[in-house]
């Protein structure tokens, strides 16, 4: 009899171990969220993706992670009501599942529909549910979470394809003006404009891109008397100094530099201004060790406000249309003259890395204060030393001069770029609230 009783208890003790490890729970770590984004750049990367669509990428796949964690946390609030158009959404009937886990994989599941190469993100989701796996998840609560992501992720899909961007195929080839001080495409690559029709889509929180418009550019004139002419002379005189050169290189983010390599012009891959600014957001959450549903609204703030900075940054480029440092100098200075970076493929006013750094730096002072130090590290695996800030303004600041250090910009562009993504970012912070 004691024999048989000691040897029931040792079933009921292996069943006791092994319920427990079929219910370990998924705790997904912040710095996934982290690690998601740069999984999308990576795509980003390979895909040659533009940086206003960039922003939209990022922001969509955000939502849906945070869709999860606002009907699973109550801590945090729909964005319904809150965004434009954005509907009220359907709560999956699932049994078990992680939300931190379905928050993940509807971040995957989003973007691997919108990214022309989203099928690459495979690999990563298959590593994060093997990791889950090994810490004792069962296939159970795996499979709820999957079933709660995609649902969650349709939903946003569909509010994503409500917002116009799939119509602007059917809107004319654009047609650079022949007018005097006009943009037009600039060496080696000679690229067409890049999304000339941006201010079409859908913003966020906007009532409509032309809410922030800046005041006019200095305007475009040849004589050597004019503050146009003042203007070219401030890049054409810039001595490029050593450390200035650093500033410039770092903050790049030319996803379509071209290199001449003889008779070849070979593509530079590089990331986006917004998947810099993504790789700051999670550095900062990293330091603050802002728990999992912080790491997502953060993130998510900021890619909404990198998505509305880009809209009303580009309605002001092919409005006021204004020709790049590059093609004014040498035609009407000196026609040798190069600038230190490669120029981007759009018109010159705004700069929009000064709006939309300008923007994500006032939301990010928002949730973390306005002397919060770090180390920014994104640009160290592109070959760039990290660079200290005291503060996301100055890292701001600095993005937006690295471009007059670069010889891209004209310095109204900069100053009056960073004052629209101050007005942006402020506005995202207030609509958002939390």
């Amino acid at each position: 009899m004691a024999k048989l009783i000691k040897g029931w208890l040792i079933i009921v003790i292996i069943c006791f171990f092994a319920s427990c490890k079929k219910d370990a729970p998924a705790n997904i770590s912040p710095d996934e969220i982290g690690n998601m984004t740069l999984q999308m750049t990576d795509v980003m990367i390979h895909d040659v993706t533009n940086p206003p669509l960039s922003a939209r990428f990022f922001a969509y796949a955000c939502l849906a992670g945070y869709e999860v964690v606002s009907q699973n946390d109550t801590a945090y609030k729909s964005m319904h009501g809150v965004l434009n158009d954005y509907p009220k959404m359907e709560k999956p009937a699932v049994a078990a599942f992680s939300y931190q886990l379905s928050a993940m994989l509807a971040m995957l599941e989003t973007a691997k529909k919108m990214q022309p190469s989203g099928s690459l993100l495979q690999t990563y989701q298959a590593g994060l549910l093997d990791s889950c796996r090994n810490e004792g998840v069962s296939e159970e609560m795996i499979a709820g979470s999957q079933e709660y992501a995609v649902a969650i992720s349709k939903q946003i899909l569909k509010y994503a394809k409500a917002d116009k961007y799939n119509l602007i195929s059917n809107f004319p080839r654009y047609e650079p003006s022949q007018t005097p001080g006009a943009w037009y495409p600039t060496p080696p690559g000679y690229f067409p404009p890049v999304e000339p029709y941006f201010e079409t889509v859908r913003p966020f929180t906007l009532d409509s891109a032309a809410q922030f418009r800046p005041q006019p550019p200095v305007a475009f004139s040849e004589d050597k008397n004019s503050a146009f002419f003042k203007l070219m002379k401030l890049n054409y005189d810039d001595k490029k100094e050593p450390e200035h050169r650093v500033m410039a290189a770092f903050w790049d983010c030319n996803p379509f530099a071209l290199e001449n390599k003889g008779h070849l012009l070979v593509g530079m891959k590089k990331i986006s201004p917004g998947a810099h600014w993504m790789g700051i957001t999670n550095i900062a959450c990293k330091q603050a060790k802002a728990d999992f549903s912080k790491t997502m609204l953060v993130n998510t703030s900021v890619a909404i406000a990198l998505m509305d900075g880009f809209m009303t940054c580009w309605e002001e480029k092919f409005r006021s249309n204004r020709i790049r440092p590059e093609t004014a100098i040498r035609k009407y200075i000196d026609p040798t003259w190069t600038p230190f970076l490669q120029t981007p493929p759009f018109p010159e006013y705004l700069s929009g890395h000064s709006v939309i750094s300008s923007a994500s730096a006032i939301v990010l002072t928002h949730y973390f204060g306005n002397q919060f130090e770090y180390t920014d590290t994104v640009e160290e695996r592109f070959g760039l030393k990290a660079r200290k800030f005291p503060s996301f303004i100055a890292a701001a600041e600095e993005s937006g001069m690295s471009r007059f250090y670069g010889g891209i910009h004209f310095m109204d562009a900069i100053e009056n770029g960073q004052k629209q993504g101050v007005q942006v970012g402020e506005w995202v912070v207030r609509k958002l609230g939390d």
